[in-house]
């Protein structure tokens, strides 16, 4: 082969390199994707004001939700340092928030929620706090949000007591993406950080 005839090759590729990389930039074709593990289903509980919270509130928002309880003295406390560390830094995001259902209505009744909200120190216009019936909240976490297994379920709800370290990251759209991460490793906290941001880029 010729000198000439291998600098045409390597103009001719150079430009369809150059074609294709035009051709997808500005645009998510080439980029890796989150998975996408499962969608909300319809929801209404009540937050910390005593308001109804619905699954349209998930619509056009990054969410990172969790599941907690007020009175835990275990790992609770150690989850919600390390959201109130995402939160601080996606606080100034208008559609960014992050969603806490209580796993134990009983005690955690609205009054007892915006105690806990206040506390914290935290804005909760993009900080919610869930209450509602337990039967709801168990079955969002195992069937939404893929928080807890389904095979924990009991016959009798007043049986059951769900105690999960796990948060998921909610798209626009209401979908499940990403992974389950798991909110008392650091690793997975920087993981979820980095996910927040890809979500909040795609419009």
């Amino acid at each position: 082969m010729s000198k000439k005839l291998r600098l045409y090759l390597l103009f001719f590729a150079l430009l369809l390199v150059g074609f294709y990389y035009f051709l997808f930039k500005g645009t998510d074709n080439w980029k890796v994707q989150l998975p996408v593990l499962s969608y909300v289903q319809p929801f209404h509980f009540t937050n910390q004001d005593g308001n109804s919270f619905t699954d349209k509130e998930l619509l056009n928002k990054i969410t990172v939700v969790e599941y907690f309880f007020t009175t835990c003295k275990g790992i609770c406390p150690k989850l919600n340092t390390n959201m109130k560390n995402i939160y601080a830094i996606y606080k100034n995001e208008a559609d960014f928030q992050i969603v806490s259902h209580t796993c134990n209505p009983g005690t955690d009744s609205v009054p007892v929620l915006k105690r806990y909200a206040d506390s914290l120190g935290v804005n909760t216009k993009n900080w919610i706090f869930l209450t509602g019936r337990k039967d709801s909240l168990y079955q969002m976490a195992r069937g939404s949000y893929l928080l807890d297994d389904p095979k924990n379920n009991v016959e009798k709800i007043e049986d059951q007591f769900m105690h999960t370290q796990f948060f998921a990251l909610i798209d626009r759209n209401g979908k499940v993406r990403g992974k389950i991460y798991d909110g008392l490793k650091a690793l997975e906290i920087e993981q979820l950080k980095q996910d927040i941001a890809k979500l909040l880029k795609d419009k």
